[in-house]
């Protein structure tokens, strides 16, 4: 192949096409007609003898070789995109950008208020788009439709950028009422009916039942070290929705200390350090190398981290 042969607009149509897999579709995103795109595919195959997208029953499938392909056009594109833009800095106070932050539930409701806080005095025009860990893949997030992953991750794709924001403890909180608050012990916690709270990782999540006892997580994990096994009444993704069922009489949450620490003034609720010992977990921050070196992205991080920083030593 001759590099002098290439056009760098087919790399721009190939880094779509193989991201929506649909030549309509691809040719609207870039603004050309659909014949434009067609014969656009119809170049790539030339350059690369390969038919790169097959038609099959599921629509239109990039080959081995364009999957192979895929990481390295947007690596070359995201490159060439660095090298020509331009040399002044982020100017945070007069953007509208909308930047995407994928996170559950627990940094949602932890680490998200603070971050508002500061955009609202350092850019009020920027606009954050949440999404939940269900909502996208970790291509996607490599691929840099989303900008950051805050989450617990049990193993990231190692081209992944990441950082540790802080770590977290586990409490209990009960029901100010609840008898078993009188004299808290692991005998009293066992003899509860409890709410457990997902680790929500990436991917669609799947429902559970009390036998699963592989998949319920860190508590579960530490109860059965100790030869325990607690009685789920209910399975929640959500922490706040967790806090509300905690205010009945007879059921449990042990959730991180931070989303457990929210509830610190609500006089309906105790808050106790649970009675057997849970290993504490790491809050991450990962990113796709593609915007490593994006000037806005940067300021983004930099804001974040700052935010953590502020409520890990709180």
């Amino acid at each position: 192949m001759n590099l002098d042969k290439i056009d760098l607009n087919l790399l721009v149509y190939l880094d779509v096409l193989l991201r929506e897999r649909n030549v309509t579709r691809s040719a609207s995103l870039l603004g050309i007609t659909q014949p434009a795109m067609s014969n656009g595919l119809r170049r790539l195959r030339e350059t690369f003898s390969d038919p790169l997208l097959v038609r099959t029953s599921e629509g239109m499938m990039p080959t081995e070789r364009a999957i192979l392909l895929q990481p390295v056009i947007r690596q070359v594109l995201a490159s060439i995109e660095q090298a020509v833009e331009p040399g002044t800095d982020f100017d945070a106070s007069c953007s509208d950008r909308v930047f995407r932050i994928m996170t559950s539930d627990y940094g949602e409701s932890t680490l998200i208020p603070t971050v508002l806080a500061r955009l609202t005095e350092e850019a009020p025009g920027v606009v954050l788009d949440i999404l939940t860990p269900s909502d996208m893949s970790f291509l996607e997030v490599e691929q840099g439709e989303v900008d950051l992953v805050i989450n617990r991750f049990d193993t990231l794709p190692q081209a992944f950028h990441q950082v540790t924001l802080w770590q977290d403890s586990f409490s209990c909180l009960l029901s100010a009422d609840n008898p078993l608050a009188d004299s808290f012990s692991l005998d009293s916690y066992l003899q509860g009916h409890h709410v457990w709270v997902s680790k929500t990782g990436m991917g669609a999540g799947m429902g559970l039942t009390p036998k699963d006892t592989t998949r319920l997580g860190w508590v579960d994990e530490a109860l059965l070290k100790c030869g325990h096994k607690r009685h789920i009444s209910v399975f929640t993704r959500h922490y706040q929705s967790a806090a509300l069922l905690a205010e009945q009489k007879g059921l449990i949450v042990t959730i991180p200390t931070k989303a457990a620490m929210a509830q610190q003034h609500n006089p309906k609720l105790k808050i106790f350090p649970p009675p057997f010992e849970v290993p504490s977990f790491e809050l991450k921050m990962a990113w796709s190398p593609l915007l490593q070196h994006n000037r806005a992205h940067q300021w983004l991080r930099r804001l974040v981290t700052e935010s953590a920083q502020k409520l890990a030593s709180m």
